[in-house]
């Protein structure tokens, strides 16, 4: 992360803040939860063309990064490779006071092989990642497919909101 986008008097390294909304912002112990409950994201990317794409995907937060497993084979991983940056949405809700989520914007980078097959080359880099993904879609267990790929996405700025907090 650039100097430029850390908050003022915050360490490089640490997403900036969000300047509005915080009253109904979640605190970072709020977004690891509701991180590690919800399934689905939706990312968005940038075409060749300028154009935003946006699509649903499954993910797990490690604390501190995002990480997407991917198809290699798909707008996302082409548009991804060509611009990095990206912007994720994971939100739920019904009720305008139900409304509840959180944005991640950064940059992604590739992490392992392309496509993944379990090479032990990249073993220590993606055992937490595959451990949480296992856990949480795998039934206990990372299936290695020969299509999908690791991103990482250790977030530039996070924003979050939990309209429960404005007691509607």
């Amino acid at each position: 992360m650039s100097v430029d986008t850390a908050a003022e008097g915050s360490a490089p390294g640490t997403p900036r803040q969000q300047r509005r909304g915080r009253r109904i912002a979640m605190a970072p112990a709020e977004i690891d939860t509701f991180l590690a409950e919800e399934r689905t994201c939706r990312v968005s990317t940038v075409g060749a063309d300028g154009a935003p794409h946006t699509s649903a995907l499954w993910f797990v937060w490690d604390g501190t990064a995002f990480w997407l497993n991917s198809i290699v084979k798909s707008q996302r991983w082409t548009d991804l490779n060509r611009d990095p940056r990206v912007s994720v949405i994971i939100d739920t809700g019904h009720g305008f006071g139900e409304l509840r989520g959180v944005e991640l914007i950064g940059h992604v980078a590739v992490v392992g092989e392309v496509p993944r097959t379990g090479d032990a080359a990249a073993a220590d880099l993606l055992a937490e990642p595959e451990r949480l993904f296992g856990e949480k879609y795998g039934n206990g267990k990372f299936h290695y497919d020969g299509r999908h790929a690791w991103l990482k996405l250790v977030p530039e700025k996070i924003v979050s909101w939990d309209f429960r907090k404005t007691g509607m």
